[in-house]
């Protein structure tokens, strides 16, 4: 369930960057002036420091179909820095509604104090989301369980550049208010075994460390560059958290240009979790085609890559595939199954200005199938 509050907070920051250049303010157009085909720069460069977009989520895990809509609210940085571009402070609220009703609200704002070469980011909402989650039980094998999560995050984070390098380091902290109502059990009935009472109204309280490497040369739909983030978090009585435990977690992307139509991509990420985890909390394989919560464990890894050919300037051909692995407390990595996908998808250059690519992926995996609209990069 924590994963996706981390995914709608990465849909609503996708969402977000895409208004980071704008520049000029004029009567906007759905036309680019290269070609004449429809294009979105004009748009997001002219609308005059407001955007509503809309965003589909179709991940499985949440019903198949839902919308989210994040009107943002652009405003340029008063104290620019004088070598190198700097992006506007963004506000903006967001609503998501999906198939199973799972809703949730939230608001949003980043900004960058250039005097200190400072970011940050803060983040709040709220809302109920309905998602099913996975156990191996004696006897009957693997065994789905209907659960409604209430939940209220709050999350901050503030990153300093080192030096005149790439690098940013600085502090995140989550605060995760949740109450978990298990949907599958009856009148009468007693919990499984790997749901402890205690776990149903849970407080996490959560600061950690970040370090963040960017040297892509778009963020949207990267053509060449890497990108790199290591975080290290902690739970425990003195940070007020009801659960004591720490997460160390590392991704990096990598892209080559290959040839000038032929982008290659590679993504490799680990998640560990140590100590007294709340089962909800447990990570999961994150890969299209895989629903969200799926497969659980408290060390994940994985790796993907992601190919994209460019058959023109507007039309894309991509194809991807991945595997990994989610290792629980119960099991070893041994004997933890191999889980896959793979999967194609289109693309449609629908900002040429920004690089942003926009389209459709089908995805499959172990036992399930998905169908996923793509804005900008599925890597967020």
């Amino acid at each position: 369930m924590k994963s996706w509050i981390i995914t709608l907070f990465g849909l609503l920051l996708g969402t977000l960057t895409l208004a980071q250049e704008v520049k000029t303010k004029s009567r906007p157009s759905l036309k680019d002036t290269l070609d004449g085909k429809f294009d979105f720069s004009s748009f997001l460069l002219d609308a005059n420091g407001f955007i509503p977009v809309p965003q589909l989520i179709t991940e499985p895990a949440l019903g198949g179909i839902g919308m989210l809509i994040a009107p943002l609210f652009i405003q340029p940085n008063k104290h620019p820095f004088p070598d190198r571009y700097t992006p506007p402070t963004l506000t903006a609220v967001a609503g998501m509604y999906t198939a199973n009703k799972s809703w949730f609200v939230g608001g949003f704002r980043a900004g960058t104090v250039t005097k200190h070469y400072l970011r940050y980011t803060v983040f709040a909402g709220y809302g109920t989301i309905n998602m099913n989650l996975y156990r191996d039980l004696p006897i009957l094998g693997e065994t789905e369980f209907a659960f409604k999560f209430k939940t209220l995050p709050i999350y901050g984070k503030l990153i300093k550049r080192i030096g005149k390098s790439d690098f940013y380091a600085g502090m995140q902290y989550l605060y995760l208010n949740t109450e978990v109502i298990p949907e599958f059990l009856a009148s009468g009935e007693s919990l499984p075994d790997f749901i402890e009472e205690g776990s149903l109204k849970t407080r996490q309280s959560t600061p950690g460390i970040i370090l963040q490497l960017d040297k892509r040369d778009n963020i949207f739909t990267p053509d060449k560059g890497t990108y790199f983030q290591a975080n290290f978090n902690v739970n425990a009585d003195w940070t007020g958290s009801d659960y004591t435990n720490q997460a160390f977690k590392a991704y990096i992307l990598q892209y080559f240009q290959l040839q000038k139509k032929w982008i290659s991509g590679f993504r490799a990420e680990t998640k560990q979790q140590f100590g007294d985890v709340p089962f909800f909390l447990e990570s999961s394989i994150n890969l299209r085609g895989v629903p969200a919560g799926r497969y659980q464990g408290t060390s994940t890894y994985l790796v993907e890559t992601e190919q994209r050919y460019d058959f023109s300037l507007r039309w894309s051909g991509i194809a991807f595939a991945g595997t990994g692995k989610a290792v629980s407390p119960r099991s070893t990595f041994a004997d933890s199954p191999w889980i896959y996908n793979y999967g194609a998808g289109v693309r449609y250059l629908v900002a040429r200005a920004f690089k942003i690519r926009m389209g459709l992926d089908i995805a499959f995996s172990n036992d399930n199938f998905g169908y996923y609209i793509v804005f900008g990069s599925a890597w967020r």
